[in-house]
């Protein structure tokens, strides 16, 4: 089977020229362009250790300089679990890739099983669930390699992205002393289709440094003494032989190892149904490029029918304007998954459709609602999501017969969503600004752990220094729009960072960011919080459940935190990297007040008052306790800052859609979708 390599990637190191290779005349790049993101992890590197090469892995594998230097997560456990560690290579469609990673543990602190533990994925699928460098080389030192073939499928002339990431496990029993990863080096050779073609434009390379290109042969010069002599054409044909055969032997014996293990990543890539968008990215906004999507897996409507026993209304697990969300499961049933179908009748639906493919099938981060696949068959449009267990954050914090959430398990959801959003922002290649976050879009699983979700609404964020912000058509969700955005339709991400602010107190206070039913200061939950804290009250407003639980510092802080993300100015506002910081703070002062308990110390009482969330309270001013459009100003924006059309409140609320929001449902009338605010509940 003909092949040729696409990358060669010194991990961690430096380039290495073929003249110190092992004899294989093999050139190897550093790995930095092909990261993704910005996170780079850490380089340790060991010179001074003995390479025991194995007769499973000879000298010749790689050179030692590869096995030396690496690149890992880095010593933050708390970090490492927020992110993988991801790389990109830009391939051809069409071919069989041969993907070879080597592996060496060469840090001191690293020397038994079980230490370091991590998933490898490749191409969006698991390749190793539990890879233990230790376990699988035999100790310190000593290196190994894995190859995996993977089918990168379509027709485009386009490159598309092969991705390869590591992420920590520690899901294992007992649980592995280091949150990290750990690569050494990757080879991705190209093998031929299945007309034994193997044309087709390879992967640009990228630029070699002068190490590389100086110890390179001059290939200029053509002069008789500079003409290669027999004996080197033999030997390089002979070593052109030698790795055709050895490439092909590792195809053949992974492939039938592929066939016993049909529950693993090495099912049959070639029978797979990961096959790439057969058309280009779709927008109505001209500040959107096109391009073609690959990166994602391909349902047709059989599947998903065969997935959700014919869109059975009994599975149906949520609804929004979007269309209703099922529980599905595929892959023979082995796993579950959340499968939201497109209302033919919502013309927002389309664009969310391809703007959350677009957006979600480049990220993968703990803390982000993963996006296994779609549907583009008979005129449907669905999306398939990982199936995140325990629902909505709002409906276990109000409307819901769900078990109450303890306030240490409230600030550690405030924590990973923080993460979420900060990845968007940060860590992302180009920032993400998600511009709806709330407390629906904030998913747990079964650990409760909070994986921010709904991407339809997102956009990419200023994409030079020398800009500050997107112009943009406000959208959002009422009582989570952030007033300057509104007000100046100029958006950044610290749109989200008051966003987020709303969600805050909506955890702290158990009651949804409005409500009409309630005396007209206190219908914005933003507004009324932020009062409540300058004066002193916070305390009085939390959730009576919480009585108890709160240590007054920690509440304090909280408030704190919350209050400057709902500035009025964004410029005032923190970033979602500082708010990620000062709830681990948070964090800290609660476990510590609760130590203080446990050591015979006392905490005071958190002082709180029944907040009546279910029927209409009156007021002197306003007897009936209602909500009228001509204050519409008051419970949206900053006081001072009112909507210019009276019509825009009736129109969108009638008092219907918030209701409908109370009570953790949805409505897609007329009226709503042609709001200046998109309710997208």
């Amino acid at each position: 089977m003909p092949s040729s390599t696409g990358s060669r990637l010194n991990v961690g190191g430096k380039d290495v020229p073929s003249v110190e290779d092992t004899g294989m005349f093999r050139s190897w790049s550093q790995d930095e362009d092909y990261i993704f993101g910005r996170a780079l992890g850490a380089m340790p590197h060991r010179s001074n250790v003995t390479i025991k090469y194995t007769e499973d892995t000879p000298p010749y594998t790689a050179p030692e300089i590869i096995y030396t230097s690496s690149r890992t997560m880095g010593r933050d456990p708390n970090i490492n679990l927020k992110y993988n560690l991801t790389w990109i290579f830009p391939v051809d469609v069409g071919f069989l890739y041969l993907v070879r990673l080597h592996f060496c543990e060469t840090q001191l602190e690293v020397t038994h099983d079980n230490q370091r533990v991590f998933r490898v994925f490749i191409y969006n699928q698991t390749a190793e669930e539990q890879m233990d460098v230790i376990q699988w080389s035999g100790g310190n030192g000593s290196p190994v390699y894995r190859d995996y073939v993977v089918l990168v499928p379509g027709k485009s002339q386009a490159k598309q992205g092969l991705w390869l990431a590591l992420q920590p496990n520690r899901d294992v029993i007992p649980k592995p002393d280091y949150a990290d990863a750990i690569l050494n080096g990757v080879e991705i050779f190209k093998l031929n289709q299945s007309d034994g073609n193997l044309a087709g434009p390879n992967p640009e390379p990228p630029m070699l440094g002068p190490s590389s290109t100086s110890s390179e042969p001059n290939q200029k010069k053509t002069t008789p003494k500079n003409k290669l002599s027999q004996s080197m054409i033999a030997t390089g044909i002979a070593t052109g032989a030698f790795l055709a055969i050895l490439i092909n032997i590792c195809f053949l014996v992974h492939h039938q190892r592929r066939r016993k293990r049909s529950d693993e990543f090495g099912t049959s890539l070639a029978k797979s149904s990961w096959v790439p968008f057969s058309r280009t990215w779709r927008s109505t906004d001209e500040n959107v490029s096109t391009l073609p999507l690959e990166l994602c897996r391909y349902f047709s409507i059989v599947e998903i029918k065969a997935a959700t026993n014919n869109f059975d209304r009994r599975l149906v697990i949520g609804a929004g304007g979007f269309g209703n969300v099922y529980k599905g499961y595929i892959d023979s049933g082995s796993t579950a998954v959340a499968i939201k179908r497109l209302n033919p009748s919502s013309k927002q639906g389309t664009r969310e459709f391809w703007t959350e493919i677009h957006m979600l099938s480049q990220l993968r981060h703990v803390n982000l609602v993963a996006l296994i696949g779609y549907c583009d068959d008979q005129d449907e449009m669905i999306l398939v999501y990982e199936y995140v267990a325990r629902g909505t954050l709002r409906s276990h914090l109000y409307g819901n017969d769900n078990p109450t959430l303890t306030w240490k398990q409230r600030v550690q959801i405030c924590i990973g969503a923080a993460h979420g959003l900060n990845y968007l922002h940060t860590g992302a290649k180009n920032m993400i600004i998600h511009r709806d976050v709330k407390s629906t879009n904030i998913l747990l699983d079964e650990r409760l752990l909070a994986k921010v979700s709904d991407f339809g609404l997102s956009k990419l964020g200023p994409t030079s220094m020398s800009q500050t912000h997107v112009s943009t058509v406000v959208k959002g969700s009422f009582g989570y729009v952030d007033p300057e955005y509104y007000r100046r339709q100029k958006l950044t991400e610290k749109s989200d960072v008051y966003s987020f602010g709303v969600v805050l107190f909506e955890i702290l206070c158990a009651r949804p960011a409005l409500m009409p039913s309630l005396p007209k200061e206190q219908v914005n939950l933003a507004q009324w919080a932020r009062k409540c804290y300058h004066n002193g009250t916070l305390d009085q407003i939390v959730d009576p459940r919480l009585r108890g639980e709160i240590a007054y510092d920690c509440l304090n802080k909280f408030g704190e935190v919350a209050d400057s993300c709902i500035r009025d100015r964004g410029i005032e506002r923190p970033t979602m990297r500082d708010v990620v910081w000062s709830l681990q703070f948070v964090l800290k002062l609660q476990e510590n007040a609760e130590k203080n308990i446990n050591d015979g110390h006392g905490v005071e009482d958190v002082g709180c008052v029944d907040l009546d969330t279910g029927g209409t309270q009156a007021s002197p001013s306003n007897p009936r306790g209602e909500v009228s459009a001509s204050d519409f100003d008051d419970l949206f924006s900053s006081p001072g800052h009112v909507l210019n059309s009276r019509s825009s409140w009736e129109a969108s609320s009638g008092g219907k859609s918030i209701q409908m929001g109370w009570n953790n449902s949805i409505s897609n009338s007329k009226d709503e979708r042609n709001s200046g605010i998109d309710q997208n509940l």
